[in-house]
């Protein structure tokens, strides 16, 4: 099986700077893989270890910082078998939208049976670039998969846990999935995983080479602000009688309200 594992690179939490207005400052930030997608690699890892056979390619778009030699090494070493990056600066910042565009025209040239997304990114975490890949493509694809069960004979099963039931599908490849945070728990590589990650093959696609992708103007990102901090009332309550938990549970009405 031939399974494309999408990520995508994020900024180091601990390295963002929050303005005084709120705005996000991620200038001086450290890039990383989302968290995210780490899960989609290691479930495409997980799937080739349990056929005893396939090849995974590890996919992304973005700017400059996916040809980073540490960047390149660290995806490499979870496990993919080589690596395609779409790079270009008008990629940078890109929305949901023109994310999938850019991941679809990528794929359509590499053979696949299965692309596995991260149900979202650590950044945005839309929720949006599996489903919207798969539209492009005009694959069948779904969201929210908490377990990969198998694949034989061209359908590859799946769940996915609801509220009250877990779902058993039955999804014709090749297909577009996208698996949840707690499908799984990345390993962390090793060393002569890392050493060997030097080896794997890799391929740079240009905006050349992908020619001409059309981005209709659905949605402009403007913005992206922190949560406003919320002032600390400071309001202690001594005891455990029915009366003090009864002005607990009043002040918590009134937070709510």
């Amino acid at each position: 099986m031939k399974i494309l594992a999408c990520y995508k690179l994020v900024p180091e939490e601990q390295d963002i700077n929050v303005q005084a207005d709120g705005a996000i400052d991620t200038a001086k930030a450290a890039m990383k893989i989302s968290q995210f997608d780490l899960s989609a690699v290691e479930a495409a890892v997980q799937l080739k270890a349990q056929l005893g056979e396939g090849h995974i390619t590890a996919l992304s778009m973005g700017g400059k910082a996916l040809e980073a030699p540490k960047a390149k090494k660290d995806i490499l070493s979870r496990g993919p078998d080589a690596l395609t990056l779409a790079v270009d600066d008008s990629f940078e910042q890109a929305l949901p939208h023109h994310t999938a565009r850019v991941l679809a025209t990528a794929a359509q040239k590499s053979e696949f049976d299965l692309i596995i997304c991260g149900d979202g990114s650590g950044d945005l975490y839309a929720q949006q670039v599996g489903l919207l890949l798969g539209e492009q493509l005009q694959l069948p694809n779904i969201n929210g998969v908490s377990k990969i069960v198998g694949a034989e004979a061209g359908i590859l099963t799946v769940e996915r846990e609801l509220d009250d039931e877990v779902e058993v599908l039955a999804i014709p490849l090749p297909a577009v999935i996208s698996v949840s945070a707690d499908i799984n728990e990345p390993q962390i590589p090793s060393m002569k995983a890392i050493l060997g990650a030097a080896k794997k093959p890799s391929t740079i696609l240009r905006q050349a080479d992908l020619g001409p992708i059309e981005v209709p103007a659905m949605a402009e990102l403007l913005t992206v602000k922190a949560p406003e901090q919320q002032e600390r009332k400071r309001i202690l309550i001594e005891g455990d009688g029915d009366d003090q938990i009864a002005e607990f549970a009043d002040h918590l009405r009134k937070a709510a309200n």
